[in-house]
């Protein structure tokens, strides 16, 4: 496990870069490796996020290098992807940049008859990726995020932010002895793992980063990354104010084996081994704070056999709390199938199973009580009103494409306590209050549906629905229905 400090320059590194290209364009150690190795390891499976479109939700993880050529330029956008900035084109920078506009309107806001709520959101993000020869590279990334609207509250730093500098790193990599070898220093996004444990939490206007090291060696079939992070603690203004987080810290390694294609007949799979520990120096549980060390041992399989895809994690937590032990566990099925021959609309069916443990947050003893260290929480709920602790779902889904470029999901889900003496719990982790007092099971039932169109491949719209019926749990403790209403329109490059 990676043991290093996690303090981050609180200022973007590359000013400094040109400076250092002469020392670092090509370290002697390199000498005998081929002038811009590509990653053995697929792309796509090295926890770094997919490519669409040539465009990544990090967007360090594009590859811009085609854009050399004139030929493969389409407008001034394209010419921004690729800067040489010396004879060779050995060093160049890559700029990159995002503009969304959202609403966000829910009624019933946090379940109770507290009046609807209506966000108006804006996001603009700046990036700049500055490569030093084949081995060396520096990436800066600063966002502002604007929130106003109805019935809004006191906005977090996540939600709204004058300005942040979101991540700021350097990074040295190269191929030695037929492995492809990578370290990363700084402010980054970091998303190696199950999508419900470790996300990039898109919907905030602020995305999630952490500070620290993370490394990775890797072979055809092969990899290993081990990461040392702490959060970072947003504030609502400048740059200045955005600090580490000293008292949460997550560290580990996740591995990652490329199945045989010929193992099923034909697929793309991947088995990632994970063993992680997350460190919090305050935290709550059944109205107790104290320390809180939790091991997560576990793997996802994922990818695709055919006209099935599928991801599946299982992971066991154990560790201490405040003197008491922790034993918990989650697993997450998620799987769809796209039917076959030529039909309409070309449907893909499928449903997520999943199950998050409850139970000794209240009445002492084991902490059974899941947690995840910053997943997806909208994968279950827009309105922020369930998480994987004390949880169980089953949610059936239909895909449809009724238009080039357009994109339509629905699901309908079913939810419950995995522990009824335990609470409903929200996205941050508190609970709905007075739900570890009443009987039963049923959490409740939710109508989502999404659709997608990609107008160009830099512009696209999001519209969203979803209606939440609460089920006898949340009823009995005063809790009722929410309708959630959102769209957003995005513009990158």
């Amino acid at each position: 496990m990676v043991r290093l400090s996690c303090a981050v320059p609180r200022h973007p590194i590359a000013v400094s870069a040109l400076t250092l290209a002469t020392l670092f364009a090509r370290p002697a150690w390199a000498d005998d490796m081929p002038a811009e190795p590509a990653s053995l390891y697929p792309a796509d499976a090295v926890g770094e996020g997919s490519l669409s479109g040539g465009y990544a939700l990090s967007r360090w993880a594009e590859d811009w290098r085609s854009k050399a050529d004139p030929q493969q330029r389409d407008d001034l956008f394209d010419r921004l992807k690729y800067l040489p900035l010396d004879d060779d084109g050995d060093i160049y920078l890559t700029l990159s940049g995002e503009a969304r506009v959202r609403v966000n309107y829910t009624t019933n806001l946090n379940l109770r008859n507290a009046g609807s709520q209506r966000q108006d959101i804006n996001r603009l993000v700046g990036g700049a990726d500055l490569h030093v020869g084949p081995h060396l590279r520096f990436y800066g990334e600063i966002a502002h995020g604007g929130m106003s609207g109805d019935n809004i509250g006191t906005p977090s730093g996540s939600l709204r932010n004058d300005l942040v500098l979101l991540q700021s790193f350097a990074e040295l990599k190269g191929r030695v002895a037929g492995m492809d070898l990578g370290l990363r220093y700084g402010r980054q996004e970091f998303t190696d793992g199950p999508n419900l444990l470790t996300s990039q939490r898109d919907n905030n206007t602020i995305r999630y980063a952490l500070n620290g090291v993370r490394a990775w060696a890797r072979t055809g079939s092969l990899r290993i990354d081990a990461f040392d992070f702490k959060p970072t603690a947003l504030g609502n203004g400048g740059i200045d104010d955005d600090k580490v987080e000293q008292g949460r810290r997550f560290s580990g390694f996740t591995a990652g084996i490329r199945i045989p294609e010929k193992a099923l007949g034909g697929s793309e799979l991947y088995l990632d081994p994970f063993f992680w520990r997350l460190r919090t120096s305050e935290a709550l549980w059944g109205g107790v704070t104290g320390r809180v060390e939790r091991f997560y041992a576990g793997a996802r399989l994922w990818g695709e056999v055919g006209p099935v895809n599928l991801d599946w994690t299982v992971n066991h937590q154990f560790g201490d709390f405040d003197g008491r032990a922790i034993s918990a566990w989650q697993l997450f099925f998620n799987q769809s199938y796209k039917l076959p021959g030529d039909l309409p609309m070309a449907p893909r069916v499928g449903f997520h199973a999943d199950y998050a443990s409850g139970g000794g947050t209240f009445e002492g003893g084991t902490l059974k009580a899941a947690y995840a260290p910053f997943g997806n929480n909208i994968y279950y709920s827009y309105q922020l009103c369930m998480t994987p602790t004390n949880l169980k779902t089953l949610a059936p889904s239909l895909t449809l494409s009724p238009l080039k470029g357009v994109k339509a999901t629905m699901e309908y889900q079913f939810a419950w306590r995995a522990d009824e003496n335990d609470a409903v719990y929200r996205a941050n982790k508190s609970i709905f209050a007075g739900t570890q007092s009443v009987p039963g099971h049923k959490i409740g039932k939710s109508i989502r549906a999404q659709i997608t169109w990609s107008i160009t491949p830099r512009l696209s719209f999001v519209g969203r629905y979803e209606h939440l019926d609460a089920g006898p749990v949340l009823s009995r403790a005063g809790y009722g229905n929410s309708d959630y209403l959102a769209g957003w329109l995005s513009f990158r490059f």
